[in-house]
């Protein structure tokens, strides 16, 4: 199980590993080793969610997720395959906890009389700044 949030978590079996050779640094082992993961995960499909997580996750991360509703995460930041693996789940546990956070409702404000007053002090200000330059050049 994949612990993304209280109450929340998804069967390893939803997720799938592909392994393939990473690019960069590390000599031989690069030409050898698959070490580069790719985590793929059917949302469209995903037992473990509801239709409303589905729909919040796939419009949260829709630059993530191809057209058939699989997200997919990629990692090759070390030379260890299990470090990457280990890299990609908790890249994709933490995609998932941002996705299916709610957004904090916005309150309304209003300026202040006090604000509103400096504001228009301050351009009455330059406006006499500008007008007393524009003066002097006349001369």
């Amino acid at each position: 199980m994949i612990e993304i949030r209280n109450g929340l978590a998804i069967p390893e079996d939803e997720v799938t590993f592909v392994f393939s050779r990473s690019g960069g640094p590390g000599g031989q082992n690069v030409n050898k080793v698959a070490t580069r993961v790719t985590l793929l995960f059917d949302v469209a499909n995903a037992r473990s969610l509801t239709q409303e997580q589905k729909a919040r996750i796939l419009d949260r991360l829709r630059t993530r997720v191809s057209a058939a509703g699989v997200l997919r995460v990629v990692c090759q930041i070390t030379r260890s395959q299990a470090a990457n693996r280990a890299a990609a789940v908790e890249r994709f546990a933490g995609l998932l906890r941002e996705a299916l956070r709610r957004p904090k409702p916005r309150s309304a404000t209003r300026v202040t009389a006090a604000e509103k007053a400096r504001r228009l002090e301050k351009k009455r200000r330059r406006s006499r700044v500008k007008r007393d330059r524009a003066a002097r050049g006349e001369e």
